[in-house]
């Protein structure tokens, strides 16, 4: 009986998707790529899914592309269509529209560097390590990372990973900003999931337009992004009425109350 490749738990509007290969450090081959294709797909029109957390399962979150499998079978760039169908898991992810939280339990390598490039927010364990041997292996990257990772830790740091492949640890991916913060393994998914219930006391059809915007914008010059952001707000302030913002108030003063003094 073959392995499931990918795991799906539902609970209170939160996925959880999980990479089901721990024998193989979750490498991602053409049978994990094609579920998690269809899995981005299914929960993309979910009603029930508000956010979505992507981990590992066993002591890895993702060793990269199967290379065992790329050995025998070749990335199959002579061939559009297996190339569109082995990538597209990517693409998909990118254009989720629902916020995606990386709990990152271990080693995020090469294309699972990538994969954890494609979420919204990373939180680490203390067991989790980085490393984009692209260069080591004999391939360029093909998801964002060449692009991605030195907008969010310099144009340097990103050299010094990608052309040495080195590994750096959960502690300097925090300190030079790659993820949001480093929790021990057992706090993992309790923190990814009380962030999601952060995330899902907002008003959802804002927590998408908003994470939108700030993807859009990621991708322009800043004066380009600043037109966006003053498009996107004018369009929207037209359909907020007075008695909308009444109704949220109390809320939000609430929240900031509960915050203030959870902070002393």
């Amino acid at each position: 009986m073959s392995e499931t490749v990918l795991l799906m738990e539902k609970s209170e509007g939160i996925t959880t998707v999980c990479l089901n290969r721990p024998h193989a450090a979750n490498a991602l081959n053409s049978e994990l790529r094609e579920a998690l294709r269809r899995a981005f797909i299914d929960l993309a029109g979910d009603p029930e899914t508000e956010v979505v957390i992507l981990t590992g399962a066993g002591k890895a979150f993702c060793g990269g592309l199967d290379l065992k499998e790329l050995s025998t079978r070749g990335i199959g760039i002579d061939d559009p269509g297996a190339m569109d169908t082995g990538a597209s898991f990517f693409i998909n992810a990118a254009q989720f529209e629902r916020p995606i939280i990386g709990a990152i339990n271990g080693a995020a390598v090469t294309g699972g560097f990538e994969l954890a490039l494609l979420c919204d927010i990373l939180i680490a364990s203390t067991s989790a390590v980085f490393a984009d041997t692209h260069a080591r292996v004999g391939f360029i990257p093909g998801a964002g990372l060449s692009q991605k990772l030195s907008r969010l830790i310099g144009i340097n740091r990103a050299k010094e990973l990608s052309l040495t492949g080195n590994f750096i640890s959960a502690a300097q991916a925090e300190s030079w900003g790659l993820v949001n913060r480093v929790v021990e393994p057992d706090e993992l998914m309790p923190a990814c999931r009380a962030l999601a219930k952060d995330i899902m006391s907002c008003p959802q059809d804002v927590v998408r337009k908003y994470k939108r915007l700030i993807d859009n914008g990621f991708a322009k010059t800043y004066a380009e992004a600043m037109k966006l952001e003053a498009e996107v707000f004018i369009e929207h302030a037209r359909k907020v009425s007075a008695a909308a913002v009444a109704a949220r108030r109390g809320a939000v003063m609430d929240r900031g109350r509960e915050q203030k003094k959870g902070g002393e």
